[in-house]
């Protein structure tokens, strides 16, 4: 497994980020003092006051990656008076970095990392933000969008992740931060958009964007899309989607608004199953081992450990949505969104598991079979009322919010044969690729995707799905308040209170009689959260701020749409009524400044989040506690928009240092001997938190025609979990025989891109990502398999826009 040999773990990322502050730093002290000369005389206004911000008449280009202010009514400031880490992933990235995905998008912003799953959500969007799980935490034009998915980017605006607990802002979970996608809209002026692309790897995409104003009272859009690829470098594996929305708006020229829109997204896929780690606790070598993927030797580059004529995953995914805006006289703004949401996702995905050792020990692969049939319906009404005032000499920018949030899910899983009610296979111990029969083993080096499976699948009966549904009622107010010229107070509460039921399906040893009786239990949390920020404005362009949130997860808040440490479902020796509400707490402190007339945002802050109320084991070795505590404190720096009109730059640098401080304790029996220790997590890293994160991306206008740009990503080591072997002594005393961390090792990857104006109508671009075809992972998942990524993808497009 190659690694990337440095002087120090992250010497080399360091270096860069203090590198690219230094490349500003002579433009940032001038742009300082060109600011201050400019400031205007007390009681002058040199632009519009939006409550505390004030907003000059110099332009962003269209095009660039600076973005002024979030699109979120609750966003009571701009970005550079907003005391907290914030990125925003423009259009224009997204076009640049040919990124069809949530998850590419994501890849951008450093800091975020990609997780693996097993059951709940192995194939769908799994973000960590600041190592907490957050595909809880993702929202689609400020309304919780929490369904397992694979979100597209046909429709999609712009992406907003605001880092840090952020409970107050979007309700329950948001520990590390919050992910939400700004959807396209209708407007005013018409053009028409049309990509066509292809690529090796069998890649294909078709998008279309129609912005059409009907009238002066009414404009419609639709966007739709068509996707197919294989994945470079992996055997087998494919990908098929399919995508619409419509959009119409009546009142676009008046104060008074209504928006209605309707998003469908299809897919289905073979999917990649991944590369097994080599080692297990039983078989490794050395008292204490890091494993990594096994198979990586370049001959076994494409290999795919599942069954095609078997494995497969489709998804739908309906939104629809009413967006109702009146502006007042007085300068108010009052918003009322309504959706309704329906997504259904059904897989059955084989995979690769070294849980019995096969991996080193005989070179061959377990295949275990995952599978879930599964829905996911939710109703939102959100009403916001924002808005200006003063009292006295402070300048009030507020925003408020109620909300009414109910979701409602189910999952089952499949069976091998309805006839004789056989399960799916599990793990199995391979002495051959042969082995054990019905295609569940194959070898390391060269596994069979198109081995024959014999059995007839089908879907449990309703009685053995796990049902879940929650309802929130929250209320929210935001302030931003400017004291003075150099001062500005943000304050920001939340209320949510939170019922949620869940009921485990029914489990037989024969199909189909899962007979009994359904059991439902209940829990309901109130819940407050808030924020507080307060900065100081040492010239007109830049802010030093300091600030600090909190975040809550209510017991059963992922509804069985991911993998959750809090479930209902599971209260082995505890009450539901006694279990708690995780708790996060943030704190924050940086600068952040406009540089060159506004045109470039540059940020640096540190910060701290700690969790509290973490369910782990007992001292007992067996029953339930809540005396989990994680923490991770770091730094990051970030810069986005325009060095020069024809220069632009997005990325940054993350360094984030985490620690498990009480993982629960461990109970160890041998033979007679019974002792109890912390549990292997205790003082290690958190999992999908790298120490050291990088990106990079650009783009020059050579000419008025030709752009040429290119990106970067750094990901230092990637932990997917930790676990050991243990001995109780005579003593009470517990002896560690073996340690064993599951990772994937850090990686550079590259891209390029150029693109060329034939004329006013017609681009042709060109997209290589991974330009050097690097061999490297982007998932690591706890046990089992960590997920390779694609090889060099090379895309051709053209694009026509008039």
């Amino acid at each position: 497994m190659e690694e990337i040999a440095t002087r120090s773990p992250h010497s080399g990322s360091i270096a860069l980020a203090l590198g690219c502050l230094g490349l500003f730093a002579p433009a940032f002290a001038a742009e300082a003092r060109a600011a201050d000369a400019d400031q205007p005389p007390a009681g002058t206004d040199a632009g519009s006051n939006l409550g505390g911000v004030t907003v000059t008449d110099t332009a962003i280009d269209e095009g660039s990656y600076r973005t002024e202010r979030l699109a979120s009514p609750k966003s009571t400031a701009a970005l550079v008076d907003t005391p907290r880490s914030i990125t925003v992933i423009s259009h224009q990235l997204l076009e640049d970095t040919n990124s069809t995905t949530l998850s590419e998008a994501l890849r951008t912003v450093p800091g975020i990392t990609l997780g693996a799953g097993e059951g709940g959500n192995p194939l769908g969007d799994r973000p960590f933000i600041r190592g907490a799980d957050s595909q809880n935490s993702i929202y689609l034009d400020g309304v919780r969008d929490m369904a397992s998915q694979t979100r597209e980017a046909f429709d999609v605006e712009s992406i907003e992740v605001v880092k840090g607990s952020d409970s107050v802002t979007n309700g329950s979970a948001n520990a590390g931060g919050s992910i939400n996608m700004i959807s396209k809209a209708p407007e005013a002026k018409r053009f028409v958009q049309g990509d066509a692309s292809f690529g090796n790897a069998a890649y294909k995409r078709f998008t279309l964007d129609l912005n059409q104003p009907l009238s002066d009272f009414v404009g419609f859009r639709l966007n739709a899309m068509y996707h197919y690829q294989g994945v470079a470098g992996r055997d087998a594996t494919w990908q098929k989607r399919w995508g619409i929305a419509p959009s119409i708006k009546f009142g676009m020229n008046g104060p008074t608004s209504l928006q209605l829109d309707w998003y469908h997204m299809h897919s289905n896929e073979l999917p990649d199953e991944g590369i097994p780690y080599y080692y297990t606790l039983s078989n490794q070598p050395n008292t204490n081992n890091q494993t990594a993927p096994a198979g990586t030797d370049v001959r076994a580059r494409g290999a795919f450990y599942g069954l095609a004529g078997r494995d497969f995953r489709t998804t739908n995914t309906d939104n629809v949505s009413a967006r109702f805006e009146h502006h007042f006289d007085s300068g108010l703004l009052l918003r009322n969104t309504a959706r309704y949401s329906h997504t259904t996702q059904e897989y059955l995905w084989t995979q690769p598991d070294d849980s019995k050792g096969n991996v080193a020990s005989y070179g061959t692969v377990s295949r275990r079979a995952n599978s879930r049939y599964s829905y996911e319906n939710g109703i939102v009404d959100q009403v916001d009322l924002s808005g200006k005032f003063a009292t006295g000499a402070l300048k009030h920018s507020f925003a408020a919010a109620l909300e009414y949030n109910w979701q409602k899910s189910a999952y089952g899983s499949y069976y091998a044969n309805g006839t004789t009610g056989a399960a799916l296979p599990t793990a199995s111990t391979c002495l051959t690729a042969t082995s054990n029969g019905n295609a569940n083993c194959t070898s390391l080096a060269n596994p069979n995707p198109y081995d024959a499976y014999s059995g007839t699948l089908q879907k449990g009966p309703a009685n053995s799905m796990t049902l879940a549904d929650s309802s929130t009622l929250s209320a929210s107010l935001f302030d931003t308040i400017t004291l003075n010229d150099k001062w500005i107070l943000t304050l920001g509460g939340r209320f949510d209170h939170y019922v949620t039921h869940a009921s485990a399906g029914l489990s037989a040893t024969t199909y189909p009689n899962f007979v009994g009786t359904r059991t439902w239990l209940a829990k309901t949390d109130d819940l407050f959260t808030y924020q507080a920020g307060l900065a100081y404005k040492p010239r007109r362009n830049g802010t030093i701020y300091i600030s600090t949130s909190t975040a809550a997860i209510p017991p059963g808040s992922f509804l069985a749409q991911g993998s959750e440490d809090n479930s209902l479902t599971t209260t082995t020796g505890i009450t539901v009524n006694d279990l708690k509400v995780q708790k996060t707490t943030s704190y924050e402190v940086g600068t952040k400044w406009d540089l060159f007339h506004n045109a470039l945002a540059l940020s640096f802050d540190l910060f701290q989040t700690r969790t509290t109320n973490a369910r782990t084991t007992a001292g007992d070795g067996t029953s339930v506690a809540f005396v989990g505590l994680k923490r991770v404190r770091g730094i990051e720096l970030g810069l986005s928009g325009n060095i020069t009109p024809a220069w632009s730059v997005f990325g940054g640098y993350t360094y984030m240092d985490s620690i498990v401080l009480d993982a629960g304790t461990t109970k160890t029996t041998t033979g007679t001997y019974v002792a109890y220790a912390p549990a292997a997590a205790t003082g290690k890293p958190f999992p999908n938190t790298p120490k050291n994160s990088f990106t990079l991306f650009t783009t020059y206008k050579a000419t008025h025609r030709l752009t040429l740009g290119g990106g970067a990503i750094y990901m230092s080591k990637v932990y997917g979990g930790f676990s050991d072997s243990r001995q109780a002594n005579a003593d009470g005393t517990v002896t560690i025989l073996k340690t064993r961390a599951t990772y994937v090792p850090a990686y550079w990857r590259f891209d390029a891109n150029a693109s060329y104006k034939l004329n006013d109508f017609l681009t042709l671009k060109l997209s290589a990502l991974n330009l050097t075809n690097k061999l490297y992972y982007d998932q690591a998942y706890a046990t089992h398999y960590a997920h390779q990524a694609a090889g060099r993808t090379v895309i051709g497009t053209v694009s026509v826009k008039y």
